[in-house]
């Protein structure tokens, strides 16, 4: 993308009464003169954030927002123009903009340009990208966060450490030849373990993180007419999934979200787990057990009526608990139905089925439910909201999978310093890792990167962002 171009684009949705066009690059201010006439003096004199009125001759009337370089947005000269949201006008004045000597802005070109001239560094500009498309509490509270800065400031925290052992060590490098030891090793060790540490924890928080940004995937499991799609629909109060008495009806995954108490959730209504008579079937619950298998959250339904015996309902809740693996997954079973036992005193019967402690060593929570009518809901709800491992305060999460990858590719790099330091190696094979670790750093910040990197991040963002 050239950084020398005038550059403009819509800055607003459709649907309003206002359309926003936003203007940047050298020269701007003089050249929307030549589309927009003031009252009083020229749009080229006007003082940064200024406000001025103005006519596009034979078009419309409209307000134009100057803001002077370094203080804008990108860093440059920028304008904002608000006009009569109308396509008409809206069309006519890009053309109008274009034949003065500018370009319309490639997607995510303005923010490019804001952190090619130093105004935020390239995470809070990825961040930009996810405020806009947040659809929920949690997604905004990170994303705003992480442009605020907050993410930045602990990258700069760890960048400082590893800049701190690199000198210590390149130093000794000057005075290899005396084999003079200036670091304190302890120090160099104490530097060491803090950043290892602070890196792992931050790429360990990827998995919360990555479930803000795309939503926490639930799965909804269990036997054919267990009640699973009637709990789908009743968790998103639609008739989303097809409900019958026919056993096998869903074949494939049906995925939904909704937001819970500012969280995003996916629901995924999933084939029922039996003995498959064809193999469209199977191809169905094979791809249960790998959804199931990549949840966070399993709902495990049972059909109450469908339990004979405490052994029936055992064997009922093991087949549940080998899906899913009590070191990051949460299990809850579903005892669905239970308006179809004829009193509260077999419930209760149920209850005790599975022993307290037996449901604790597998991890498993387990509640009773009528999907149906209902009854339970509310407090599977909570449940799921508990369950979600979503801080209710802002933090700083990593949601961004290449951020993950390169903070694991530094806690790799220093924990081969690490290593190399309990062996007694060099100063200079020591400062190799050091300056990798640096790199890896340095391309979640953009302080270091490539042309191909930008492409791929900023293409994705909206046109006149």
């Amino acid at each position: 993308m050239p950084n020398d171009d005038i550059i403009f684009a819509p800055a607003s949705g459709q649907g309003g009464a206002i359309s926003i066009v936003r203007i940047s690059g050298e020269g701007c201010l003089a050249m929307l003169d030549s589309v927009v006439s003031l009252r009083h003096g020229t749009i080229a004199e006007a003082p940064g954030f200024s406000l001025r009125f103005g006519v596009i001759p034979g078009l419309d009337e409209v307000l134009v927002s100057v803001f002077r370089a370094p203080k804008s947005y990108t860093g440059e000269d920028m304008a904002e123009l608000s006009c009569h949201a109308s396509q008409y006008i809206l069309s006519e004045l890009m053309g109008r903009l274009s034949e003065a000597g500018g370009r319309v802005a490639e997607a995510g070109e303005f923010t490019q340009r804001a952190f090619l001239n130093g105004k935020m560094d390239l995470a809070q500009a990825e961040a930009v990208a996810d405020i806009i498309s947040s659809d929920s509490l949690a997604q905004h509270r990170v994303a705003f966060n992480q442009l605020r800065g907050g993410y930045s400031a602990e990258l700069s925290e760890i960048r400082a450490r590893l800049l701190e052992l690199t000198s210590l060590l390149e130093l000794e490098l000057d005075f290899a030849e005396e084999d003079v030891q200036f670091a304190d090793r302890g120090r160099l060790r104490e530097l060491l373990d803090s950043s290892i540490e602070h890196c792992t924890r931050l790429a360990d928080s990827f998995r919360i993180g990555n479930a803000v940004r795309n939503g926490v995937p639930v799965a909804i499991v269990g036997a054919p007419n267990s009640g699973k799609s009637t709990l789908l629909n009743a968790l998103l109060k639609d008739d989303r999934a097809i409900v019958s008495d026919i056993p096998g009806t869903t074949r494939d995954t049906v995925e939904e979200c909704c937001v819970l108490d500012g969280i995003l959730f996916r629901f995924i209504d999933t084939a029922g787990i039996r003995a498959a008579s064809d193999e469209i079937e199977r191809m169905g619950i094979a791809r249960t057990r790998r959804k199931a298998s990549e949840a966070q959250i399993i709902l495990g339904l049972i059909d109450s009526s469908k339990v004979t015996s405490p052994a029936v309902f055992e064997a009922l809740v093991r087949d549940l608990a080998a899906l899913y693996d009590p070191t990051w997954q949460k299990l809850v079973i579903l005892v669905n139905k239970v308006d179809l036992r004829s009193d509260n005193k077999n419930v209760s019967t149920l209850n005790n089925f599975v022993l307290p402690n037996d449901i604790e060593s597998l991890g498993a929570d387990l509640m009773f439910i009528s999907a149906k009518h209902g009854q339970g809901l509310d407090e599977l709800l909570e449940r799921l909201v508990s369950s979600s491992g979503i801080p209710s305060e802002s933090g700083t999460l990593v949601t961004n999978a290449r951020h993950a990858l390169a903070l694991r590719e530094v806690s790799s790099a220093l924990s081969r310093v690490r290593s190399g330091m309990d062996l007694g190696l060099s100063s200079d094979l020591l400062s190799e890792d050091l300056r990798s670790a640096l790199r890896s750093l340095g391309s979640i910040t953009g302080e270091i990167t490539s042309d191909e990197v930008l492409g791929e991040i900023f293409g994705k963002f909206c046109i006149g962002k």
